[in-house]
């Protein structure tokens, strides 16, 4: 269709998770239950490393940051999903489409560079451990996250970049529970194959070999670990800490390399994989690691009784 020979899109259309009422109010139960009981255990996380003098190393500085940033990331989607369930008619914006992706990028493209920062945070500190403080100093910590969500925020241009200048001339009709490159790409009135190819390049390879280097590091510093496997105790920790990165990793490169590295088809599974990918795992990424830390499960149980149950003064 020719430029100016069609009339634009104002709102997209969602068709949601599910058709059927009962379905509707069944998954409002159970993602509201989730969000309300593991939104707050983030938060705790990020106050405790803020209050709790002993919780000074990096890596419980980048886990503030991590938690802080699945925080955003979930309820970019979430509050919204929510709402739509006693919706008959779901629709979203153009404008509020693209700020959604935007920011679904922004933030989820920071984290994934965040752990990389946390990856190389557990070198210096396995290989190189009499120069860690000095190696991960705050200074360099605060410039590597800077630095994350410079990367993200440069990634999510890109697509808002390749999104916006398409015509979008109806169907309007998404379907999905939120906007993505995935969704919206699919209605566009033009050829899209070379923005595809550019979105795929940029959210799926990097993806895919982020996540490729992040279990090879990671694989690295376990057999480093094994060949010190009788310093104690603190190799056990060091051990435990790499086996909670690695979780974290493959539930957050998982998804998205299976929703962006590859051409962007519908298939049954992909809000299956998007809600995994946009609202549970997020949440819980921060929660699997401090499950595996006793020092911050220790000084979580000291703020709750501190401020929250004034057990102690």
């Amino acid at each position: 269709m020719e430029p100016g020979n069609y009339t634009r899109v104002t709102e997209f259309i969602l068709t949601g998770l599910s058709q059927t009422r009962e379905v509707q109010l069944v998954l409002f139960v159970i993602f509201l239950s989730f969000y309300l009981v593991i939104l707050p255990g983030n938060i705790l996380i990020i106050c405790t490393i803020r209050l709790d003098a002993h919780l000074t190393s990096p890596m419980y500085f980048l886990l503030a940051n991590l938690a802080f940033l699945d925080i955003w990331y979930s309820s970019i989607t979430a509050p919204k999903m929510l709402v739509d369930f006693f919706v008959e008619r779901k629709t979203i914006s153009f404008g509020g489409c693209i700020a959604q992706l935007f920011f679904l990028h922004f933030v989820g493209a920071s984290e994934m560079f965040l752990l990389t920062v946390m990856a190389f945070d557990r070198y210096a500190a396995i290989c190189r451990p009499l120069h860690y403080a000095t190696i991960m100093n705050r200074r360099l910590c605060c410039v590597l996250v800077a630095l994350s969500w410079v990367g993200g925020f440069i990634h999510s241009i890109i697509q808002v970049a390749l999104i916006v200048p398409l015509p979008f001339c109806g169907p309007n009709e998404l379907d999905s529970y939120f906007c993505d490159i995935t969704q919206v790409v699919r209605i566009a009135c033009a050829n899209t194959f070379l923005e595809e190819l550019v979105m795929i390049f940029s959210s799926g390879l990097i993806s895919v070999v982020c996540f490729i280097a992040l279990l090879m590091s990671y694989a690295f510093l376990l057999v480093m670990l094994k060949k010190h496997s009788g310093l104690g105790e603190s190799t056990k920790k060091a051990t435990s800490t790499c086996y909670s990165h690695i979780t974290i990793v493959v539930l957050m490169f998982g998804p998205s390399i299976y929703i962006y590295a590859r051409p962007f088809d519908s298939f049954s599974l992909d809000k299956v994989i998007s809600v995994f990918h946009t609202v549970i795992f997020p949440l819980l990424n921060p929660i699997i690691y401090t499950l595996r830390n006793k020092e911050v499960k220790t000084a979580m149980r000291k703020l709750i009784n501190r401020y929250i149950l004034c057990k102690e003064k």
